[in-house]
């Protein structure tokens, strides 16, 4: 299921691993995009800050971003594994770690969604050839019922609370970002995360909460804008399309209306990891939209997702417009400045051209061809050292 949404990985190395894993939990989080669409319409609209406040309709905010949203992703980490038996398992799991906590546990139930339905997989592979004719839907029900059980007391005393802990000091690190004013030093992580396919997991799984917390408490929070802030990809796909190798420039139109209008960042991924050297254009627009939002003071209700202009629009609260806006055309100018930069503004592909033009091709006949020349009589070849001897016989 996580190919459907990520490049397929091949290689076994550090970095093929890595891809795997950011694979698989893009596979937990984007099947359930639509739920987080609704939790953030509902409370861009419906918070005290929203478009339309009312305090009835805003009371569904924090049931679904508590308890539905981790258990969808639970449910569909589990299903990955080990088909409906994993996903039911899964969820039941799942709320172990939601009642065992009071922050949001994205990274929690990607966690404990899949390790149930590993489990469970397990113990039906054990089973299924010693249970006997009959008692098959008995033993299946069983086993279910017990693995969910007992990781969902798992995780209410030891895998909620491991969870809630690592979500702490993650935010305490953000915290003093924010208060020593080095937040857009962030970026310097979080992009290279993101081109290793990590981007659900640092978005959902650490910022989401984070600003959850935050919004709760200020009305808005600009932890929803650091890793979705789709400028940086935009800059760099806007570098390639005038700058990049000729084969690549015509899939970028495409790849930019998928991007910026879609919210797909998967899609610029492969044009990073093909020059990897451009990760520094779009750290330095993360970092350089980041410090845009900081000093207008910007900051989103609820996560982006997809990070897609339409939805940084649609979660922007009210007067917040400005700083939205001017934080991701910074963040695209900066990146579209240094990857036109590292690319050489397309010099190298203007030399390579005439390698590979019509033009190289015509000249090429006149290289192997050479000028006719009189035919000699032809004799005896004689070795050079004879010659030498006889001609210094007739001297003497």
């Amino acid at each position: 299921m996580a190919d459907t949404y990520t490049p397929p990985v091949y290689g076994t190395g550090v970095k093929a691993t890595i891809q795997r894993i950011g694979g698989h939990l893009a596979g937990m989080i984007m099947p359930n995009i639509g739920a987080f669409i609704a939790w953030g319409l509902i409370t861009a609209l419906f918070i005290p800050t929203g478009w339309l406040p009312n305090a009835t309709l805003a009371a569904m905010v924090g049931p679904i971003i508590t308890t539905l949203l981790p258990i969808l992703i639970a449910y569909t980490g589990g299903r990955m594994v080990h088909g409906q038996r994993g996903a039911v398992v899964g969820a039941v799991a799942a709320m172990g770690i939601v009642v065992g906590t009071d922050v949001p546990m994205f990274l929690g139930a990607m966690i404990v969604g899949p390790l149930t339905a590993w489990i469970l997989k397990k113990v039906d592979a054990f089973t299924e050839a010693r249970t006997k004719a009959g008692f098959e839907m008995l033993v299946d029900n069983f086993t279910a019922g017990i693995i969910g059980g007992a990781m969902a007391v798992a995780g209410v005393l030891a895998i909620g609370p491991v969870v809630q802990e690592v979500t702490k000091y993650a935010g305490n690190a953000v915290e003093w970002l924010v208060t020593t004013g080095l937040l857009p030093f962030a970026s310097v992580l979080i992009e290279p995360a993101k081109v290793l396919f990590l981007n659900n997991a640092i978005n959902h799984g650490v910022l989401g909460p984070l600003g959850v917390t935050q919004a709760a408490e200020t009305g808005k929070s600009i932890l929803f804008m650091l890793e979705s802030n789709p400028g940086p990809g935009l800059g760099l796909l806007l570098a390639f399309m005038f700058f990049g190798p000729r084969a690549m420039r015509p899939s970028t139109p495409p790849a930019m209306i998928i991007h910026f209008f879609g919210g797909i960042h998967e899609i610029y991924f492969p044009y990073v990891l093909m020059k990897p050297r451009l990760i520094l254009a779009v750290i330095g627009g993360g970092m350089a939209g980041v410090f845009t939002f900081m000093i207008t003071g910007a900051g989103l209700v609820a996560t982006p997702s997809p990070g897609s202009i339409f939805a940084y629009l649609a979660v922007t609260p009210r007067g917040g417009l400005f700083g939205s806006i001017a934080g991701i055309v910074v963040a695209t100018a900066v990146s579209f400045v240094l990857a036109a930069l590292l690319l050489g503004f397309g010099r190298g592909e203007k030399d390579e051209e005439p390698v590979a033009g019509p033009s190289a091709e015509a000249a090429e006949p006149a290289v192997p061809a050479e000028p006719a020349e009189p035919a000699e009589p032809t004799g005896p070849t004689v070795p050079a050292e004879e010659t030498t001897t006889r001609t210094a016989g007739k001297e003497a």
